[in-house]
């Protein structure tokens, strides 16, 4: 007899029940065993259930494993996180499950050794692959949500989704009790949902007292400044809409004569921008859009223009503000050297138009929508065994549950961004549709779009310098992993299920627009281990650079205001203190704001870090070797960016990988 010693590793999950049996068939390329009832061994760590089949010739290579379990008294979920069996031969197979199986009928598994689709020639195994993707693409079905948008997964709500897709029971339980707790406490503090303007800046202060963090603390102290609101741009929470200034816009009328008294070690404003040290700042995508109404007030939202200028001590600072698009006599151009309110007033509204910008486009849409289609189109188009999906599914980990709970409790009709910022209702999605409709393919590389917007050499840019290395990192373990899969440009084009992934990513993620540059098609190796590098930064670092540091930048009001309840001055001379607390919004919009980005800000227990890979997806060498080396590279680059902060006055941590989540988790 031939013995195969078998063990089913559950996984000791949260919510996993254990009122059943589970039972075990083995196939092979000769022959299948019987099925067998696979016993509990309560003497591990973590629950595992083994057994011993025995087989009267070898079954060859193992092709599949078959599991089901039966119910004792009542059905259960029960979480399976991997089988491994040990060969009379002395081989171990791997077959990773990481499913939860709710029902009793039978559940086909792969060994973890990658294989794409024209690897599979046993006839059992191209069924198998073919009946799980037939069942996944009923699992996760595409939907709209509003038109003009990239389609989502549809579900009827957060506890809808599949169970392989959700919280934790530690996620769901932290995030539900911190997001009522927190968001009760900051209520309380500001002595309640106060619907009118704040009395005093003394009085905001007390209200965030005990909500703050290092950083929130300097911006309190520092956000006048005209240095910090420069250093925004390019370490703040969005680094991704300042670029270099090669000419004026015709709509920014800025003269030499205008700036020359603010320009800083410099002749003219013309030379500057010759030199390359002038940067603009363009909030086009906000204009004409419709503003909010909060506590029955009309709210304002302005679309901006900024020019900043290099100076020769490497500091990046404001020169000119002109607060709409359209230049003229009741749209005056803010400076430097207009009166201390005249020229805060200038900076607060761009603040609020950066905070509604930011939320939507460089966050919502760049990140969280984006990674979503990326997370749909895997799941319905590439199976377990397929060598991509293994690479990616760590980076879908809870994606599509935070963006369930983001249509559900931020965005929807009685959302909190819907109901307190200024873009909330239809401006929102104006927005969206123009952010997506003028986005490209080559903004969302960072490589490429540092350059495009001139960026490459300017000083004390941390997110740049951050980012390219992990750019670079996470380019070259792709290269690694998908090189060991596909040797040709041939077969990269000949694989159908990979070339279902990027059609339905370009069909329903960017509505099939050409002008995107999104490809339809993969054709070559080099695309393809492009375009992934593209999903896991976009899903990691890009998520951690605009989302980690909302409450550091947003926690003090005046510096990230969510909403305007005043509009933009017309003439200059008119501002004073007082008018900049009734221009910010009531106290409880303030509030809901602050709280939702404290929420958004804090890291769960169960937090994976990039490069973590808890599931053990791949089972060959040479994967394995390149993530022990990629986790070794990621390791020695967070040393060095701990080191580099040491030294800086606001340090830059929203690219160290060791506090980046894996995936878009929160």
């Amino acid at each position: 007899m031939m013995s195969y010693s078998v063990t089913v590793h559950a996984g000791g999950m949260v919510g996993s029940g254990i009122l059943h049996c589970v039972y075990i068939k083995l196939v092979g390329t000769k022959g299948e065993s019987t099925r067998q009832y696979a016993d509990r061994d309560l003497t591990y760590p973590t629950e595992t259930y083994a057994l011993t089949i025995e087989c009267p010739t070898s079954l060859g290579d193992l092709v599949v494993l078959e599991l089901d379990k039966q119910p004792l008294l009542v059905p259960d979920n029960w979480f399976c996180a991997k089988v491994t069996v040990v060969t009379p031969e002395k081989n171990t197979a791997h077959f990773p499950c990481y499913r939860w199986i709710s029902d009793n009928k039978i559940h086909y598994f792969r060994d973890g050794k990658a294989k794409r689709v024209f690897d599979d020639i046993n006839p059992l195994a191209k069924s198998c692959r073919q009946k799980e993707l037939k069942e996944r693409a009923q699992d996760y079905r595409w939907d709209l949500y509003k038109k003009g948008l990239p389609h989502c997964m549809k579900s009827e709500g957060p506890l809808s989704l599949p169970l392989e897709v959700r919280f934790s029971f530690t996620k769901e339980t932290e995030f539900l009790l911190t997001a009522a707790a927190d968001k009760a406490e900051l209520i309380l503090e500001a002595r309640l949902n106060r619907e009118e303007p704040w009395k005093s800046i003394d009085d905001m202060r007390k209200a965030f007292y005990d909500h703050n963090t290092p950083i929130s603390d300097y911006v309190q102290q520092h956000w006048r400044e005209d240095t910090f609101f420069g250093y925004q741009f390019l370490n703040g929470v969005n680094p991704t809409i300042i670029r270099q200034c090669s000419q004026l816009p015709e709509n920014f009328p800025v003269t030499d004569d205008m700036v020359r008294v603010s320009l800083h070690g410099a002749s003219s404003l013309t030379d500057q921008i010759k030199k390359g040290n002038i940067y603009l700042v363009d909030y086009k995508q906000l204009d004409g859009v419709t503003a909010n109404k909060i506590n029955g007030k009309q709210q304002y939202l302005t679309a901006p223009l900024v020019l900043l200028q290099k100076t020769p001590d490497d500091k990046l600072i404001p020169i000119a503000i002109q607060l709409k698009q359209k230049p003229g006599k009741k749209n005056p151009i803010f400076f430097p050297t207009d009166s201390k309110y005249d020229w805060l007033m200038a900076k607060i509204f761009v603040r609020s138009a950066h905070f509604n910008d930011h939320e939507l486009n460089a966050h919502l849409l760049r990140t969280h929508l984006l990674s979503e289609v990326f997370a749909v189109a895997l799941l319905r188009n590439l199976p377990m065994v397929h060598p991509l999906y293994k690479l990616l599914v760590p980076h879908t980990r809870y994606t599509l549950q935070i963006n369930a709970l983001a249509r559900s409790l931020l965005i929807s009709e009685k959302g909190v961004f819907t109901q307190y910022s200024a873009s909330g209702g239809e401006g929102m999605f104006t927005i969206l549709r123009r952010a997506l409709s003028s986005l490209t393919y080559s903004s969302l590389c960072l490589p490429e779009d540092i350059a495009a917007r001139g960026l490459e050499s300017i000083p004390n840019f941390y997110y740049r310098d951050d980012g390219l290395r992990l750019w670079d990192m996470i380019h070259r373990f792709v290269q690694g992993v998908i090189g060991h899969y596909y040797k040709s440009d041939l077969e990269v084009k000949k694989d159908s299920e990979l070339q279902n992934w990027i059609k339905d990513i370009f069909s329903h993620g960017f509505l099939s627009r050409a002008s995107s540059g999104i490809p339809e098609s993969f054709e070559t190796l080099g695309e393809l281990v492009k375009f992934v590098t593209m999903v896991i930064f976009t899903g990691s670092a890009q998520h951690s650079a605009v989302n980690t540091g909302q409450f550091d930048y947003g926690g003090w009001p005046l510096n990230a205001p969510v909403s305007l309840q005043l509009p933009p001055p017309t003439t200059k001379g008119q501002s004073f203190e007082s008018t900049m607390l009734h221009t910010l919004a009531d106290v409880n919009a303030t509030v809901n704001g602050m709280a939702t980005m404290w929420i958004l800000s804090k890291q769960s227990t169960d937090f994976v870090p990039l490069g973590e890979y808890p599931e053990e997806q791949f089972s060959e060498d040479a994967p394995c070797r390149l993530i022990k080396e990629f986790q070794a590279e990621l390791k020695a680059f967070s040393e060095s960016v701990k080191a580099r902060n040491s030294g800086l006055e606001v340090p830059y941590t929203y690219m160290d990988p060791e506090l980046m989540e894996n995936s878009v988790a929160l």
